[in-house]
């Protein structure tokens, strides 16, 4: 799986929530200044081109959809995270944001109860 620029990411994270949208629909959840018109429809014809997004028609205007769940595409980009920054241990980086208080106790012993329900 291919992996995302920030700008599509923006317009997935729509769609994820939205289920389909077509563009000017997309541009409304977007915060002022909006994006352009053109720019928002060539990202989605990039994202469809890259097997994220498909479509159908509808009147004279085509409605986007995800062809990619948010939480396969959020797997492959936690493991890639995890890879690049601590070398593929994920006990690495739970340490690195409890010594960065980026996580308390309350929350580790949540993601310990987690996983042992797992």
């Amino acid at each position: 799986m291919k992996t995302l620029t920030t700008a599509e990411e923006r317009i997935m994270q729509i769609l994820w929530k939205e289920n389909k949208c077509n563009v000017a629909e997309i541009i409304d959840f977007f915060p002022d200044p909006k994006p352009a018109y053109n720019t928002v429809s060539t990202i989605v014809r990039i994202l469809e081109s890259k097997g994220f997004v498909s479509h159908y028609k509808k009147g004279r205007n085509h409605q986007y959809y995800p062809v990619i769940l948010k939480s396969d595409y959020s797997q492959l980009t936690i493991k890639k995270f995890v890879k690049g920054y601590f070398q593929g241990s994920f006990s690495s980086m739970i340490s690195f944001f409890m010594k960065n208080n980026d996580i308390d106790i309350n929350e580790l012993e949540e993601i310990i109860k987690k996983i042992k329900e797992l």
